[in-house]
């Protein structure tokens, strides 16, 4: 690579990092469906054909601080995760690394988790990054049922069919009792975060954080997982 070529890749990764950084602040006072690609053009003194070049579209840009957002969260869930614990405990570690994350970066969150933008479909680029959190999860339920074991849950009859294609799709070696309530634990720890994040627990739930361990190791429980020993 030659040094005039470096610099410019050098130079190109600075302003994307500066545009985001700028949409952040926006996403931050105005809220997603208020993001522009003039003001943040604006805001760092460039023209908008110039920065239409980093990124065609608002939506292009939106999307960009989607994957981010969905990265950031899936490596703090990651680093939280402990192989050598016993799965009750990684699951419960996981989910306090989502809040956790959650509470830093509450608008991320909301871009990710909040209302839906008005005319954005997100595209499927970001389908790997959004399936971070999730895919630990089911890795924490299948580490289970290979060693310790799982305490299995019923499975009506009816919903087996809606069960088998699940686990088909992105859990083939989990047992179908336990995928469908999977994906209802992992719907409620989001609700969970949601309503503390979004202030839905004020003047209702004080001791938080005690609360929340407390939630989320009853969805583990619910999911078949079982505590260590203390």
């Amino acid at each position: 690579m030659s040094t005039a070529h470096g610099a410019r890749a050098r130079a190109r990764i600075e302003v994307t990092a500066a545009i985001k950084d700028e949409a952040r602040r926006q996403l931050a006072a105005e809220g997603a469906a208020r993001l522009s690609l003039r003001a943040v053009a604006r805001e760092l003194g460039m023209v908008s054909s110039a920065l239409y070049r980093y990124f065609p579209s608002r939506d292009d840009l939106l999307t960009a601080l989607i994957i981010d957002a969905y990265d950031s969260l899936g490596e703090s869930a990651e680093a939280a995760h402990d192989d050598t614990a016993g799965p009750f405990e990684r699951w419960v570690a996981v989910c306090e690394a989502v809040r956790g994350w959650a509470l830093e970066h509450p608008h991320e969150y909301a871009l990710i988790y909040g209302s839906p933008v008005p005319g954005y479909t997100a595209p499927d680029a970001t389908v790997p990054a959004a399936a971070r959190v999730g895919l630990l999860l089911i890795g924490i339920a299948r580490d289970a049922h290979r060693g310790p074991g799982l305490a299995l849950p019923s499975l009506p009859d009816g919903l087996r069919p809606e069960a088998e294609r699940m686990a088909a799709d992105f859990a083939p070696d989990v047992p179908l009792e336990v995928v469908t309530v999977l994906v209802a634990a992992w719907a409620q720890l989001y609700g969970l975060v949601s309503f503390e994040v979004f202030g839905q627990f004020n003047r209702m739930v004080e001791d938080r954080e005690a609360f929340f361990r407390h939630a989320v190791g009853q969805l583990a429980r619910g999911v078949g997982l079982m505590p260590g020993p203390a």
